[in-house]
């Protein structure tokens, strides 16, 4: 027991080292971009820059971490609860099941607790459960889906259609919220509990398409945070509530520095105590009742949960006292500067470095390489939302320059993405909305929504209307990018085929002469 301990520790060692290394990759390019504006064109004070130098070494050490216990604890308590499910074949349990760990894990998504502390006009609460609500529900439906073969593009035409008509009736400053909840719920948190009930569903049908089907569940689950947000748009009768930049904290000592983290440190552990509370409660329960684990996987999974906790402790933190408050202040001095223009190319240049280190891209990216079989190239897939993200943060930055309405670009953003559903693969489909949810991960709320925030505000701006409504961009444009993916595929399939269909002729018309 001692020896197996031992290697557990020595294993998780090795896996803590590797995920430090994808955090690291995450975090440095926004951190490099940070020094060039800071130590040459916009000059801060040395303590603002210190605050934000640890909390990027807390965000290293925080996504670390809670990745480590995402794959240690997260990906094994789903895959065991999908098993669960598959073993019973019983839709009732499937539903409730779906529902429960739906609404569980979102709570816990760090995404969704930084974007609702960014949101003034509804309390944190409210736009957490109602996201939550949401996910809960249509991880049902994307479970349900799986299982009586429901295809998925005419799934994805008919709620976008009723999301946009609720659109029309929801006030401007829920509209770009909306949005924005379903580009962040679907995390480093989320996604791998999400895959692996998909594959567990999946399991349930012995067809050929079982496997592929078990994509879109990231996708589908992003569209329900969007309509729970829209009809809470409707019916929430809370006071508006303009945008109040916070004032930036000032340290003049290293001291100071230190207590300004030291003081918002029990907040988040409180905070973060009790949204995994409910994943610990239920995991207890449908182990004593259903799974009945040997100890030894009970203890991975434990080890897995204290990484977890610690780091999004470390993480939230981090987020809260370093980065945020930094990004906001660029963007606000850039955006009152003659020079806001600049903003479009940074951006974009931040956009296609930070999705190509997304942990959460490389979970999916791997699955697709696994499930194609290596005809669809990871390679592939990271450099088509690398540019899609690219483009689409530069063009929040332009909207927030130039007051454009949201909906200018999500109508034709989303109208040429569901037309794509008809022309390529079905897969395809599947997985361009399920990298549409996971390419607004950590990096995008955590900086990037903060320097939006920033520019609007140095612009004169509307926050809630013109700001909000980056992480839509950022999770709409690889809905067409790798859809259009699919679409070069599909035409490279067809010439490869008509090729060797020109060979065999050609090879009977010789052996006929």
């Amino acid at each position: 027991m001692i020896k197996e301990n031992r290697e557990l520790i020595k294993h998780n060692r090795t896996i803590l080292l590797e995920k430090l290394k994808e955090s690291l990759s995450s975090v440095l390019p926004v951190t490099v971009i940070v020094f060039i504006l800071c130590f040459i064109f916009f000059p801060i004070k040395s303590g603002v820059m210190l605050s934000f130098i640890i909390g990027a070494v807390m965000l290293i050490l925080g996504m670390g971490l809670f990745t480590l216990g995402a794959d240690t604890a997260m990906m094994p308590i789903g895959e065991h609860v999908g098993s669960a499910m598959t073993k019973s074949r019983k839709i009732w349990l499937i539903i409730l099941i779906s529902l429960f760990v739906g609404t569980a894990i979102t709570v816990a998504e760090p995404d969704l607790t930084v974007l609702a502390q960014q949101v003034p006009s509804v309390p944190n609460i409210v736009l957490i459960l109602t996201v939550a609500i949401g996910v809960g529900i249509f991880l049902v439906v994307a479970m349900l889906r799986i299982i009586f073969k429901i295809k998925l593009s005419y799934l994805f035409v008919g709620l976008y259609i009723i999301i946009f008509i609720l659109a029309f009736f929801v006030p401007m400053d829920f509209l770009s919220v909306a949005f924005d909840s379903g580009g962040v719920t679907t995390g480093p948190m989320t996604v791998p509990f999400i895959l692996a009930l998909g594959v567990g569903a999946a399991a349930i049908r012995s067809d050929k398409d079982a496997q592929s089907d078990s994509f879109g569940l990231v996708g589908l689950c992003s569209v329900g945070p969007i309509l729970a947000v829209l009809i809470l748009g409707i019916l929430y009768k809370g006071s508006q509530v303009s945008y109040e930049a916070e004032a930036l904290a000032e340290a003049a000592t290293t001291k100071q520095v230190t207590m300004l983290f030291w003081s918002d440190l029990p907040h988040r552990i409180m905070e973060v105590a009790i949204a995994l509370l409910p994943i610990i409660v239920f995991f207890g329960l449908f182990q004593i009742i259903v799974l009945k684990l040997k100890k030894a996987q009970i203890i991975r999974i434990v080890i897995g949960l204290v990484y977890t906790y610690f780091g999004l402790v470390l993480f939230l933190t981090g987020v809260n006292v370093g980065f945020m408050p930094l990004g906001r202040y660029l963007g606000q001095t850039i955006g009152s500067s003659q020079y806001n223009w600049i903003m479009i190319p940074i951006g974009m240049i931040i956009g296609y470095f930070i999705v190509i280190a997304e942990p959460a891209v490389h979970v999916l990216s791997k699955q697709v390489v696994e499930m194609t079989s290596g005809a669809i190239p990871k390679k592939a897939i990271s450099t088509s939302l690398s540019i899609g993200v690219s483009a689409s943060v530069g063009l929040a930055m332009l909207r927030i320059i130039t007051g454009m309405p949201l909906m200018y670009l999500l109508i034709p953003g989303y109208a040429i993405a569901l037309i794509l559903t008809f022309f390529v693969p079905p897969v395809f489909t599947a997985i361009a909305f399920d990298s549409g949810g996971v390419a607004s991960g950590p990096m995008t709320a955590t900086f990037l929504l903060p320097l939006a925030i920033g520019v609007c505000l140095g612009v004169g701006g509307n926050v809630a209307v013109d700001a909000f409504g980056l992480v839509a961009m950022v999770a709409m444009t690889p809905l067409i990018t790798i859809q259009g993916l699919g679409l070069f595929y599909k035409f490279k399939l067809k010439a490869a085929e008509k090729e060797q269909k020109q060979k065999l002729m050609k090879k009977e018309s010789i052996i006929n002469f």
